[in-house]
Parts: C-alpha cells; structure tokens; sequence
C-alpha cells in the first residue's frame, strides 16, 4: 500500500472531480473528449509550455479496457473547442463508456507527471511508472445490475498508458497506470457517508444518523434515490432512474442555437449561464444581452416536475421517512425550480446545500473518506502479520 497515492475521482457528467493523496492536490476537468490527430497548431513552444496543462490537454491512449484503443484525445477545455466534441450521451451506462476510461486515465496522469510526485513514482527516461489505489463510484442502477464488477476487473487487470502530446510542460511524457486496489460505491451511499461523517470517518451530523432520510442526487445522466434506515442503504428500496439532467441542457442549447443563432460549446456552458450570479439567464446577441428565461424555465421546469414526481413516488413507499436532501451538479441547476413545486404543493421536507462547491464535490469527498479508510485498515492488518511474523 506505501507505494500506492490514494486517488478518489467522481467521474460526473458535467465534469471530473478528483482529490488525491492526503488532499494534496485535486483536479476538475470537464467531462468532454474530440478524436484528435497527432499534432495540433500552436504558436511557438515556448508559449506552450507557459500555459497550464489542463487547458490544453492532448493525450494518447492506451488500454486493453477500451473498445476503441490507441486513439488521440483532446480532453477538457480543449475538446470543448472542437467541431467533434463529445459528452456522455443520456442512456448510456457509465461503467461501458470509454469516454468514462479515457476522462479517468488522463486524470490519474495529470497528476502522476506533477513534479510534486517525483518522489512518488518511478521514471525511466520518459516513462512514469505510476500505482493507484482508487475510490470511484458508479450510479446506483448500474450497481445493483452488477455492472461495477466488469468496471473494477477492467481497471485491475491490465497496464493503462496515457502519452502527453502537445500538451503545455508535459510533451513527450508517457503515464504507465496500474491500481493496486480499486474500490466502487454507489453514489448514493457515497453521497450519505459524506453527510455524516468526517474525513477520518467520525460521525458529525449525529442528529442525521438514526433517521430514515433519502437521498436525491440529480446528475447529468441519471438520478439515484437512496433510502437510508438504520444507518445503511437499504438496497431494495433504493431506487436508480434514467433521468438527468444532460438531455435538457441539451435541448437548451438548441434552442438557443434556432432562436439567436448562438453556438454554446458544451453543456457546461449552459449550466454558467443558468447557474451564475450576475446576467442569469442572459447571453449575448451581436453584443447585446439577451434573456434566455422563456427557455430555460420551460425546460428545466419540466425536468424538475419529473424529478420531483421520483420524489413523491419514492417517499410514497418509504413513509416515514423524515428528510429528503438533494445532491449533485443537477440538483444545483434544478434547485429554484425544485423548491417552487414544493411549496406550491405543501409539500416534503427538503433540502439542498446551498454550498454549491460542497454539492458539486460531495462524491468526490465521499469517496476519499471511504478509500483512505479503506487504507487505514489494511495498513493495520498488514503491521499486524508483520508483527506475527516477527515473533514466530
């Protein structure tokens, strides 16, 4: 375990949250890929290399886990550039994506080329040799169909190479991954560890632990209901739906494309313009500032009615539940029109983190608690046997 960083990455639709060593470092990196050539046009190496690499991530990869294999990727805020850009579609299964691969593999090797790790793993020429013990999850459906199987055997049994290509300072470089553990959680349960419990896993929220709450968390793709009783998931109350919120940020993004003739690069661009404090709503038009709300409220006000009909029919079966608490980068965007039907309704009791980073990162800290714990207790074994060892 000593030569292996702890990462804990929450591969979400909107974007890659990552958090690594003892909270060291974290990375987030849209969740957006373009099929990309060799070299790219850039004025001058010298400029290159004065940029910050995760503007300009241009990588090859490798993997015996991908359908399609040694294929060059512009990843993130460059792929969002693209005419070919890509975004997890709404249906797709997380854990059979290579998109969902190639976001977490050129994660993982930002981080291993960092200077700051040179200490940490080998490397030969231009070669890192870099070991991982992870903690990731996947939405709760494709847990309960078994999915998370075939993803942690993907990642466990092979080597995956990342090569930097003209990528600012890391051109020329090439990431050998290997884990020496993989662990995978449902969000759900990720989502209520990481409502109770501190980073050394003590329990904070006291006055939550004994009650039977669910937890909604709203992603891009999917929705997960967790039910929570007696301190554990119960899993077959537990409830994962197709539902999300990429397909309306889609549409959104049409729309506005038919009506004024604006081409937003990504749905991450969406979500600024309906999630920003100052011009909500607003986009500009030939340079004028132009509303957007008769879009906007007609579509996420739609999705909001079939999310909050999950909740009703949820609750309906769990009722006694006490509190339901919405979380993830959907239920930011959601959030005013949640709360309106709500209360219009007379509704439940509900909740949402009005710290949006706190929202956003939640899967992520959930599941750096889950594996450093995970870490703690095999470290202990491992002394243990030592120890015995010793004395025989």
């Amino acid at each position: 375990m000593n030569s292996s960083r702890v990462c804990a990455i929450d591969v979400g639709n909107d974007s890659v949250k990552a958090l690594f060593g003892k909270l060291d470092y974290e990375l987030n990196i849209p969740n957006v890929i373009a099929v990309s050539t060799e070299d790219r046009p850039v004025i001058g190496i010298e400029e290159l290399n004065d940029k910050d690499p995760i503007e300009g991530i241009h990588i090859k990869v490798h993997s015996p886990a991908l359908k399609e294999n040694n294929v060059i990727y512009r990843v993130g805020s460059l792929a969002t550039k693209s005419d070919n850009a890509t975004e997890l579609d709404p249906g797709s299964n997380k854990s059979e994506e290579d998109q969902t691969l190639v976001m977490l593999f050129a994660t993982l090797a930002l981080d291993a080329v960092r200077e700051e790790n040179s200490a940490v793993f080998k490397k030969n020429n231009n070669v890192i040799d870099a070991n991982y013990t992870l903690g990731t999850g996947l939405p709760l459906r494709e847990v309960k169909e078994g999915k998370d199987v075939g993803y942690r055997s993907q990642l466990l049994g092979s080597v995956h190479q990342v090569e930097f290509l003209v990528t600012p300072k890391y051109q020329g470089l090439k990431v050998n991954i290997k884990f020496e553990e993989v662990k995978i959680y449902p969000e759900g349960f990720a989502a209520y560890i990481n409502l109770v419990m501190d980073n050394n896993l003590n329990i904070i929220n006291r006055e939550l632990v004994d009650k039977s709450i669910l937890i909604q968390d709203i992603g891009g793709l999917s929705t997960d209901v967790a039910v929570i009783k007696n301190r554990n998931v119960d899993d077959d109350k537990a409830q994962g739906f197709n539902l999300g919120v990429s397909e309306a940020l889609e549409s959104i993004r049409e729309e506005i494309r038919l009506k004024h003739g604006v081409e937003l690069d990504s749905r991450r661009d969406v979500v600024d313009i309906i999630t920003r404090k100052n011009d909500r709503n607003h986009i500009m038009v030939n340079g004028s500032r132009t509303s957007v709300h008769d879009i906007t409220d007609r579509i996420l006000l739609d999705l909001a009615k079939k999310e909050y009909r999950h909740l009703r029919n949820v609750w309906q079966k769990n009722s006694q539940t006490e509190i339901c608490y919405f979380v993830g980068g959907g239920s930011i965007v959601l959030k005013d029109y949640i709360k309106t039907l709500n209360n219009n309704l007379n509704g439940y009791n509900i909740e949402f983190f009005e710290d949006e980073k706190e929202s956003i990162w939640m899967m992520a800290n959930a599941y750096h608690k889950l594996i450093s714990d995970f870490v703690r207790k095999n470290t202990k074994e491992t002394k243990k046997v030592e120890e015995t060892v010793q004395k025989v």
